[in-house]
Formats: C-alpha cells, sequence, structure tokens
C-alpha cells in the first residue's frame, strides 16, 4: 500500500470528550460534532468511540450524513444542523433523526410525512428551531419567530425539543457582535417561552464559546474542533474557564521514497521553484495536494524526520513533495515522516498548516482526503 496514511487516536478523543464534558458540567449535553466525516478523523469510527464514552448526541449536516451513522449501529440522537431538503422528511422519520428547522415549509413537509407514515398516535417528531442572531445564513429571523412559533402550537406530530442560533466570531471574547448576538438569542428565548413554548435544550456555544464565554453555554454545547484535539486562539477572554487540556487525535504520517544527493543551484521539482544553495541531500515524500497536504506550503512548511525537522523544498505536487534532510543524520528510505503530529520536543500541528497556507485548522483537517487511509489506534 501507498505509504502515506493518517493515524486517529481513539484514546485522545475519547480524553478530549471527558475533558469537555468536565468543563461544562454533567448538567450540560455535550453534542459531539462529527459532520465533514468527523473534520476528516472518519464519523463512523469516531461517533462509535465517543458513543461508548457516553456521548448521546451527535451532530452533522445531513441527512445523508445521519443515516451513514445509523446505518453504522449509532444508537444516539442525532442532530442535523443545516436542517434537510425536501423528499427527505421519510428517511428522517425512518431513522430517527432530529432536525433543525427554521421555516414554516419544514414543519409543513414533517407533517406530512409523519401522516404519510401512520405514526402511533401520541408519538412526536422531535425538531430544534434554528434563530438567526446576526450571521444571516440559516435560521428563523426574530421578526418572523412569532409567527412560526403558532405553528409550532398547531402541529400535530412535530414538537419543538430545541432551540438554537449560531455565534459568528465565539473565540473573540469582547467582540460586539457577538455581544449582541448573545443578547438577540436571549430575547428569542424569552419571546419563545412568552408564546406558551418550552423547548427542552438550549444551545449556542461552539469551540470557541467553550473556550471563552460561559454564559452560552445553556444546557446543551457543540464542540467540533475542540473535539479533535485544537483549541481555538481565544482573544480578549475575561471569562475564560482555562487552558483545556486537549490531546490532537490525528497525526498524518507518510514515508520516504527515495534519496538522491543534488548539487548546489540545481533547481527542485516543478518549474524550478526551488533552488539549492549548496549540496543537499533531497528526501521524497508520496504526498502531494491530492492528499490534501496544501500546495501552500510549497517552500515553506515542515514536517519531521528522525525526531527533527525538515524543510519542504519546491512546489507541493499533485502525489509528491520534496524535503531536504541534508542536515539529519542516518536518514533512509522507508524512514518514517510526520507531516501532522509531534516527536519529542518537535510537532507540526494543523494550526502551523493553517498559518502558513492563510486558512483554518478545520480546513487543513478536512482536506486530508479519501485517499488517505484511516489507521484506528488504541
Amino acid at each position: 500500500m501507498r505509504p502515506t496514511w493518517a493515524e486517529i487516536s481513539l484514546p485522545a478523543l475519547r480524553h478530549n470528550f471527558r475533558a469537555l464534558q468536565q468543563l461544562v458540567g454533567s448538567g450540560v449535553a455535550v453534542c459531539a460534532v462529527v459532520k465533514a466525516d468527523a473534520y476528516g478523523h472518519g464519523a463512523v469510527e469516531c461517533a462509535r468511540a465517543l458513543e461508548k464514552e457516553g456521548a448521546a448526541w451527535f451532530g452533522v449536516t445531513s441527512t445523508e450524513e445521519g443515516v451513514q451513522l445509523r446505518q453504522a449501529g449509532i444508537a444516539g440522537r442525532i442532530l442535523l444542523l443545516a436542517g434537510s431538503w425536501r423528499g427527505e422528511e421519510e428517511a428522517i422519520l425512518q431513522h430517527d433523526l432530529t432536525p433543525s428547522v427554521w421555516d414554516r415549509s419544514h414543519i409543513d413537509l414533517l407533517e406530512s410525512a409523519a401522516e404519510k407514515t401512520k405514526k402511533a398516535k401520541g408519538q412526536t417528531v422531535p425538531v430544534h428551531l434554528k434563530v438567526d442572531t446576526g450571521m444571516a445564513r440559516l435560521g428563523v429571523s426574530l421578526q418572523d419567530l412569532p409567527s412560526l412559533a403558532s405553528t409550532f402550537k398547531s402541529a400535530q406530530h412535530v414538537v419543538l425539543e430545541g432551540f438554537f442560533t449560531h455565534l459568528a466570531a465565539s473565540e473573540v471574547a469582547d467582540d460586539p457582535g457577538t455581544n449582541a448576538q448573545i443578547g438577540r438569542f436571549e430575547d428569542a428565548v424569552t419571546a419563545l417561552l412568552e408564546s406558551g413554548l418550552s423547548p427542552v435544550y438550549f444551545h449556542m456555544a461552539n469551540s470557541g464559546a467553550i473556550a471563552a464565554r460561559r454564559n452560552t453555554w445553556k444546557n446543551m454545547v457543540r464542540p467540533g474542533l475542540a473535539l479533535y484535539g485544537y483549541s481555538l486562539h481565544v482573544t480578549g477572554a475575561r471569562d475564560n474557564p482555562g487552558e483545556l487540556p486537549l490531546q490532537p487525535a490525528l497525526s498524518w504520517k507518510t514515508r520516504i521514497i527515495s534519496l538522491r544527493q543534488v548539487a548546489a543551484r540545481q533547481p527542485l521539482g516543478y518549474s524550478g521553484a526551488y533552488i539549492t544553495q549548496a549540496p543537499a541531500k533531497i528526501a521524497v515524500l508520496p504526498v502531494g495536494y491530492a492528499d490534501g497536504l496544501s500546495r501552500q506550503l510549497s517552500s515553506c512548511g515542515r514536517v519531521i524526520v528522525r525526531g527533527d525537522y525538515a524543510a519542504i523544498v519546491g512546489n507541493v505536487s499533485m502525489d509528491l513533495t520534496l524535503i531536504d534532510v541534508t542536515g539529519i543524520p542516518g536518514v533512509e528510505i522507508g524512514d518514517e515522516v510526520l507531516l501532522l503530529g509531534a516527536a519529542g520536543d518537535r510537532s507540526v500541528t494543523a494550526w502551523d498548516h493553517a498559518s502558513l497556507s492563510r486558512t483554518i485548522p478545520y480546513e487543513v483537517l478536512c482536506n486530508i482526503s479519501k485517499r488517505v487511509p484511516r489507521k484506528y489506534v488504541e
């Protein structure tokens, strides 16, 4: 097999879940966000490990992702964070998924599906209502909330179980926009309760808010990035509960498949984008941008070989990447190379890749492609 793979530490994943649950307390449900294939870590395998650890809720993007978890044997509650598309209602009922809604048509379609499938009298379809507090993406507007509340009160099968919103900049503790969002959510909660509706769950805290804003925890939180071992860089935190003891769950590895000595002034790789200044020992790695290694790391990223850093030289290509191992003694073909991970006091993190690629660690992890096998280690 091509020697490029990702290792996911299930003990680290479980540790992170426990750390988050301990932080927010037993009275707060932790909805483990496993959307986008668990941020590249593998949704099914991660959900199984988390369910054994006590996770009762899982957050996914779509009906398709929810069905995948059900078919893999996940018994916990599955929340469809981005709602559903017209025509998916029967699958939602069949697989006992919990959709988010924000429009009357969502409720009407679920009501019709419940009638069509002849749900037993008294059996309900729980949903979570999303309110737009300032991101202007998904969610009922504050102006339309009273009308939608009336729709819920007249529904025969659909029951409002949860009420939530999403924060745009939760990691910036003194961000005025986030403070305004929190205020709008509190106003929306008041209006909803005054309408006579009583949801069980209220939630707004993602990873950044869990780390920086206790006042957003409510009785459910939705960690994503933190679950996989990465804290957001919180700025201006006055109510910071402290640094979470998180462990990155994913290590990305490859092996050296070729070594060669090159002379000074030798162009390397496509476009000769890097030219050696002195004689050098260059190693070839069987990994490239088709695997998710960003081309932005060309001639600026680094990896770990035999416990030391080695620079990426030349352009990252589709399938191959060159590194300079001149100063590292004993390097051989077959040596393991860390693209993401830690060895001794050396580490390369998704934050490092993100900084050099001018992006965020979410994208770095999600971009590790399907042709990189995932290996789950205990």
